[in-house]
């Protein structure tokens, strides 16, 4: 089987799956807490390692920089994308390893300091597979970088709902062999497959029509896990139901290969037929894998001096430098922060508004769900407007920013059911920031340090976190309490939700300005240059 860029999307998608250990952070967290005596403040700040691990890729990003700068110098030496993966691999492995090894006491109980660095490592090799995957998918697909954003962040918000399938056939009531399990399968599967993901020099005008089969697959996957989560909330799954279950779910994850082997056959056959002509001088050249961007001013460094336009290749210092660059950080502080803080504290509004623990445990499982349809239809629809309408991408950000004032609203208010309708609408809107700022990344600073840039203004996660999380719901809630740490009724949220309402209206507001920035860019430049591939 010869190698595209197809059989390197499939690749990547299966390095998506098997590598969000870190949404499944409940599965083993109870274990945890006991094996190593913590209370819960303490396996709170263990949790807060874990975020900022998962969201902080600024290592990752500009490991991925210096490879792609330095690519024709590296590549003498066999080096390439490739050590990305390694990087994330020896990561994975170390810190979940370690923490298997605290929690089997098979090493002496760490201090928390140390359980804190295994965990951050164990969350930090995400954003290594996670930027690898992305950033070669755009290079690869440029023409429709937001859907193959999505598909790439849609399948990484998936992967945990996965990650527990595979740990409730195999090792259900054991979560400290789940540990293990999480040390071996991401480390495997990227050190499997990373020599697959490269940058493919092809472009035949049929990507839309096989990523849409792709599409399709994901959003197969995220309904089959759907009705596996409600199903298994309600009805108790025997052991064969559950090998069955995950077979298919399996079946189902395998299918890209199939699409990718018949697009990278209808490619060959266009490449070779004699209505394109202009394509076939050029057939070697444009087969031919390269460790290279797409676009011509990729090869050119950017002086120090120069300032960059919107749409060139910008390093991180100069896009930090911009006024676009921190109306992105800030808008991500305000619709990452104010829904991460949602669905850390989801479990304990449903407690004090009388969920059952049943109905809490199924809003926290359908999270994953409504997390990816964000991140997989943002990229989708917004490529689709972009292509026939022209409407610039920062227009979205603007649209679902506004649309989680809602859902923070529907939670504030309290009324009989708003879980279920806030949660929706808070985690499509929270996902549709995961596919949304990478694509308006690369675009407004270009591609070859997207990972740098967009790992960058990922941090806002976490700081976004902690502000809401900790010093606004959490502070409010303790205020509430009664003298016992509880509470109970609407009034122990319902100020906290307000603020996130407003803090997110504030974050449209700004994305606003941000797309009035970008329009003409978009509306002349970015048009201009998808019309003219589109025609190649």
């Amino acid at each position: 089987m010869e190698m595209s860029k197809w059989i390197a999307a499939v690749a990547s998608i299966w390095i998506q799956c098997s590598c969000g250990a870190s949404y499944a952070f409940g599965i083993y967290s109870p274990i945890l807490k006991s094996s190593q005596s913590y209370d819960q403040s303490t396996l709170d700040t263990v949790s807060v390692f874990k975020d900022i691990g998962a969201n902080a890729g600024i290592v990752s990003g500009l490991l991925y920089s210096a490879i792609a700068s330095n690519r024709t110098r590296l590549s003498r030496f066999g080096i390439g994308p490739w050590l990305v993966y390694v990087a994330g691999a020896i990561q994975c492995f170390a810190g979940y390893f370690s923490m298997w090894l605290s929690v089997t006491a098979r090493i002496n109980r760490p201090p928390v300091p140390l359980m804190c660095l295994f965990m951050f490592m164990a969350a930090h090799a995400q954003t290594f597979f996670n930027t690898a995957n992305v950033v070669i998918a755009v290079q690869n697909f440029p023409d429709y970088s937001g859907t193959i954003v999505g598909i790439m962040k849609g399948f990484l918000g998936l992967s945990g709902a996965v990650i527990i399938q595979l740990y409730q056939t195999l090792f259900n009531g054991n979560p400290s062999s789940f540990l293990l399990m999480l040390s071996l399968l991401p480390t495997t599967v990227s050190l499997s497959l990373m020599f697959m993901v490269r940058i493919y020099k092809i472009n035949t005008g049929n990507d839309k029509k096989h990523l849409n089969r792709f599409s399709l697959v994901a959003l197969l996957v995220a309904a089959y896990l759907m009705i596996l989560i409600i199903l298994k909330s309600i009805f108790p799954f025997p052991l064969w139901a559950s090998v069955l279950t995950f077979l298919l779910l399996l079946m189902l994850l395998s299918s890209p290969l199939g699409i990718a082997i018949r697009a990278q056959t209808e490619d060959l056959w266009t490449l070779r037929t004699p209505l394109l002509d202009h394509h076939e001088s050029t057939e070697s050249q444009k087969f031919t894998p390269a460790e290279e961007p797409i676009n011509a001013n990729q090869e050119k460094p950017v002086s120090e001096n120069h300032t960059p336009q919107i749409g060139e290749d910008t390093n991180l210092l100069q896009a930090m430098c911009t006024l676009n660059f921190w109306l992105l950080f800030i808008a991500m502080i305000c619709g990452m922060g104010s829904g991460m803080a949602t669905i850390n504290n989801i479990s304990q509004i449903g407690e004090s508004l009388s969920y059952t623990a049943t109905e809490r445990s199924t809003l926290v499982s359908l999270w994953s769900i409504w997390n990816f349809l964000g991140r997989f239809g943002a990229g989708f629809v917004s490529d689709i407007f972009l292509h026939r309408q022209g409407w610039a991408r920062p227009l979205f950000m603007t649209l679902t920013l506004g649309t989680l004032t809602v859902g923070h609203l529907f939670i504030a208010s309290g009324f009989s059911g708003n879980l279920y309708i806030g949660t929706i609408v808070v985690g499509v809107c929270y996902g549709s920031q995961w596919s949304l700022m990478p694509t308006i990344t690369s675009e407004i600073f270009g591609v070859l340090n997207m990972g740098a840039i967009f790992n960058t203004i990922a941090a806002a996660s976490p700081v976004g976190t902690y502000i809401l999380s900790v010093r606004v719901i959490g502070y409010i809630y303790d205020k509430e309490a009664s003298q016992d740490d509880s509470c109970y009724g609407s009034h122990c949220f319902m100020m906290s939700f307000f603020i996130c309402a407003g803090v997110s209206l504030f974050g449209s507001l700004v994305a606003l300005l941000l797309f009035c920035r970008t329009r003409k860019f978009y509306t002349t430049v970015l048009i201009k240059r998808l019309r003219h591939c589109l025609r190649q």
